[in-house]
C-alpha cells in the first residue's frame, strides 16, 4: 500500500481508503456484520489506514469503532460526518446555515458519534452537505474551532454536494477547510476542471467517493441486474439506467482493449492518476472486494495514453 498526504494536515493516508457506508445496513441491503468486520480487519492488515463513516450510516460508526479499538497500535485515521439538521441532501440553494449546521447541532451530532464509536476523538469531522453560500455566515466555523481546541476532532472537512464540485471553491480558497470529499470517477470528470487544481494550490486534501459509480464502473451492471428490496440502487439504477450504464461501460472497455472485469481497477487507477487526490474511499463489504481494491493502492496510475482514452468517455449525469 502506498500513502499520500491529506493536504496540509500532516496525515499520510492510504491510496485506497475504506468507505463504510455499505457496512452500516442503512441503504445497502444485504450487508452481514460478521463479514463486514472481517473485511475491515483485512483492509487494515493490507495497509488501509483511512476509514470514512457517518452519523447517518446506520450501525457503521459502531462497527468501525469496535474494529479500530482492536488496532490501537496501528496508525488509523477515522472520519465521520454530521448530517444537516434539516435532513436535506444535497443542500438546496437559499438555505441558511442555521437550518443545516448550527453550532449546537454540530456538537450534539459529534457527541453521538463519539458514543456510538467508543472513540475519544475523530481525525476528521465533515459536514455531510455543503454550500458556498454559508461562507461568513452562521456559527459553524467557531464551533469547529472550539471542537479542535477541545481535542474532540483534529481536522475539518466537507462532503461536497453530489455532482457540484465547484460549490466548495470559496471554502477551499478560504483556508478554513482541511479536506473535501467529492464524487469523481471516469464518467464524472468535472472535478478536474477547477476543484482539484484549487485543492492542490491551497493544500486541501481530496477524498474521492463514488469512484466506481455505485457499482456502475465494476463491469457487473447489466439490464438484468437486480438488487434486494429496499436497496437504494433500485432507484439509482432504475428505469433504463442499467442499460445506459452497460452501453457506456462496454464502449470504455472496447476502447481500452480490456476485459469487463478489469474496468474497476482502471476506474480506481484513473482517479489515483491525479496528484491532488489523497485517497479513494471504496465501499468494501467483503474480504474479496477488500483484497481486490487494496491491490490497486500500489502507486501505479494509468499511462498518459490510457488516461486520454478514459477522458473521452466523460458522461455527466445525476442518477441520485
Amino acid at each position: 500500500m502506498q500513502y499520500r498526504p491529506l493536504g496540509k494536515t500532516g496525515l499520510s493516508v492510504s491510496e485506497i481508503g475504506y468507505g463504510a457506508w455499505g457496512i452500516g445496513g442503512s441503504a445497502w441491503i444485504g450487508a452481514q456484520e460478521d463479514e463486514s468486520v472481517r473485511a475491515l480487519h483485512r483492509a487494515i492488515e493490507l495497509g488501509v489506514n483511512f476509514i470514512d463513516t457517518a452519523r447517518g450510516y446506520g450501525e457503521s460508526e459502531r462497527i468501525v469503532g469496535e474494529v479500530v479499538r482492536e488496532h490501537r497500535g496501528d496508525p488509523l485515521y477515522v472520519a465521520t460526518k454530521v448530517p444537516p439538521k434539516n435532513r436535506t441532501w444535497p443542500a438546496p440553494d437559499g438555505v441558511d446555515p442555521a437550518e443545516t449546521f448550527p453550532g449546537d447541532h454540530i456538537r450534539a451530532s459529534l457527541e453521538k458519534s463519539l458514543r456510538a464509536s467508543g472513540l475519544e476523538a475523530f481525525d476528521l469531522l465533515q459536514f455531510h452537505v455543503w454550500s458556498d453560500e454559508w461562507m461568513g455566515r452562521g456559527d459553524w466555523l467557531e464551533t469547529i474551532e472550539d471542537l479542535k481546541r477541545e481535542g474532540k476532532i483534529r481536522f475539518f472537512g466537507v462532503s461536497i454536494n453530489d455532482y457540484q464540485p465547484d460549490n466548495a471553491l470559496d471554502l477551499v480558497r478560504s483556508g478554513h477547510v482541511d479536506a473535501v470529499q467529492v464524487i469523481y470517477n471516469a464518467f464524472h470528470q468535472a472535478p478536474e476542471e477547477h476543484l482539484l487544481p484549487a485543492c492542490a494550490e491551497h493544500g486541501v486534501g481530496v477524498i474521492v467517493r463514488v469512484a466506481l459509480d455505485e457499482g456502475g464502473l465494476t463491469g457487473r451492471i447489466t439490464p438484468d441486474s437486480t438488487f434486494p428490496d429496499g436497496d437504494f440502487r433500485n432507484s439509482f439504477f432504475g428505469g433504463d439506467r442499467k442499460a445506459q450504464v452497460k452501453h457506456h461501460v462496454d464502449a470504455l472497455v472496447a476502447d481500452l482493449g480490456i476485459e469487463a472485469d478489469q474496468v474497476a481497477e482502471v476506474a480506481l487507477r484513473y482517479v489515483l492518476s491525479r496528484d491532488a487526490v489523497s485517497t479513494v474511499i471504496a465501499g468494501m463489504r467483503t474480504v474479496r472486494n477488500v483484497e481486490r481494491n487494496a491491490a490497486v493502492g500500489d502507486g501505479r496510475g494509468l499511462s498518459a495514453g490510457q488516461q486520454a482514452i478514459v477522458a473521452k468517455h466523460r458522461w455527466e449525469r445525476n442518477f441520485y
